[in-house]
Formats: structure tokens, C-alpha cells, sequence
């Protein structure tokens, strides 16, 4: 028979070490959340970029996507977005220096579309169809609709409000 008080003490060790796991769990999802933040916004990109969009972090996508992306802004997604030659030097720069690695961004997602990528698709899974659709959203693409902190690359789903 096992003694009574070494049960005990095992109990006591797997709880701490189970509250140990889920409190690292769950910095390590509020990491991947708030790792967008962590990017100081080149002035530049908030300027050409919002006129259309919202800054999206270039932590989104891997660098492989934002230089096909400023390759082709005279087609940016049906909308000529051309910007002069040191413009554009600039802006590859800073997205390829601060580009997603990792899990998140190991490959580009079909046509280069964010809201294509696997952990984007992943994240949004329980998301209907039919909400993408409504006039408050629009598309999956527009994370202001329902991630308050977007602009400042905070995408925590605790913040997130869906509108009506």
C-alpha cells in the first residue's frame, strides 16, 4: 500500500508543475499575439499603406511574400498602390528586416493574402462565413472590424468585439 503522505506530496508536485505548464502556455499565446507589437511602425509604411489598409505588422507574412507584394504594387490586390523607386527600396527593406519567421510565417500563403496564411486560417476557423460577409466587416482582411487593438498590432482574442 502506498504511503499516504508521499501520495500527497506527488499530488501537490504535479499540480505545481501542471500550473507551471498552462501559465507557460498561456504566455506563450499571448507572446504570439503581442509579438506584433513588438515592431516599431517605419513612418513611411503607416503613411503610403493606411491610405488603403490598415498596417498590417510585417510579422504577418515571411519575407518571401512582402518582396513578391512590393514587386507587384502596381497590382496590389486590383488597386495600383506604385510608389517612386526609393520608396519602394525603403519599404522591402524594412519589411524584409522585419518579416515573420518561424512556425507563423515557415510558408507564404497562397497569394501571398494574409488572410490565406495556415495560422491565420487557424485562428479564424470558428469564424462563419457569413460574418466575414457583413457591412461591418467586409472581408477577413479588415482585423479592425473586430480586433480593437489592431492598429497597435495587439490581436489578443480576449479584445476581440465582432460587430453586429
Amino acid at each position: 500500500m502506498s504511503n499516504p503522505s508521499r501520495l500527497s506530496s506527488t499530488i501537490a508536485a504535479c499540480a505545481v508543475l501542471f500550473a507551471a505548464g498552462a501559465s507557460l502556455c498561456q504566455s506563450a499565446r499571448a507572446d504570439e499575439h503581442s509579438r506584433f507589437a513588438q515592431v516599431p511602425q517605419l513612418p513611411l509604411y503607416k503613411t503610403e499603406c493606411t491610405s488603403c489598409h490598415m498596417a498590417y505588422p510585417p510579422g504577418m507574412l515571411p519575407a518571401a511574400s512582402w518582396q513578391r507584394l512590393m514587386s507587384g504594387l502596381p497590382k496590389h490586390f486590383g488597386t495600383d498602390a506604385s510608389l517612386d523607386a526609393a520608396q519602394a527600396k525603403t519599404l522591402s527593406a524594412w519589411l524584409a528586416a522585419n518579416a515573420g519567421t518561424g512556425r507563423m510565417a515557415s510558408q507564404a500563403p497562397p497569394e501571398d493574402r494574409i488572410s490565406r496564411s495556415s495560422w491565420f486560417v487557424r485562428q479564424h476557423d470558428e469564424v462563419p462565413a457569413a460574418t466575414w460577409k457583413r457591412p461591418s466587416i467586409k472581408s477577413a482582411s479588415n482585423c479592425t472590424a473586430c480586433h480593437t487593438g489592431a492598429n497597435q498590432g495587439d490581436f489578443n482574442e480576449h479584445n476581440v468585439r465582432i460587430p453586429r
